[in-house]
């Protein structure tokens, strides 16, 4: 008999709105902005839960991250998705602070250099957002391109880690 993963979460106030945390037993699950479409991304959470630690663990993390004390994050994460989607989410975790990639750069470090559509698909639907860094990937022509958030968080995003200025 399995059982099904109970998925809590906790709304955060952020510099770029409301965030909607979501976490299991093994590790941070979502990170969502309020424009985040439903069933874009998944799990949304079953129970909403203030004190689960690994919430409070992500909420401190990003207070730091948005303070400027923090560059990369110390979680553990229960990505939800296809095998291609999660090794584009593990490649996004690569990416240094300050830095960014694009499409095609991601492509290949997954072994798939011909897939970068299917890899702006895939990070069209990272579950983890800012803390698996998918804002950090842009067009191959340094342009701002889709973002879940919308371009102007991303915008702000990149501004507060020093990648445009």
């Amino acid at each position: 008999m399995t059982t099904r993963a109970e998925y809590v979460f906790k709304t955060i106030d952020s510099p770029v709105g409301k965030l909607r945390l979501v976490a299991s037993n093994k590790g941070l699950a979502g990170v969502w902005f309020e424009r985040t479409k439903p069933g874009r991304v998944r799990p949304r959470g079953d129970v909403e839960s203030v004190r689960h630690p690994v919430l409070v663990k992500a909420e401190r993390q990003l207070g730091e991250y948005f303070a400027g004390r923090r560059q990369a994050f110390e979680l553990e994460l229960d990505f939800i998705g296809t095998p291609f989607q999660r090794s584009v989410w593990k490649a996004l975790l690569t990416i240094p602070f300050g830095q960014t990639r694009s499409y095609g750069e991601i492509a290949k470090q997954v072994g798939r250099p011909s897939a970068s559509r299917a890899v702006g698909a895939a990070n069209g639907r990272n579950p983890v957002a800012i803390v698996a860094p998918c804002h950090r990937v842009i067009g191959s022509t340094g342009a701002l391109t889709g973002f879940g958030g919308g371009l102007d968080v991303k915008e702000r995003l990149l501004r507060l880690e020093g990648s445009l200025t």
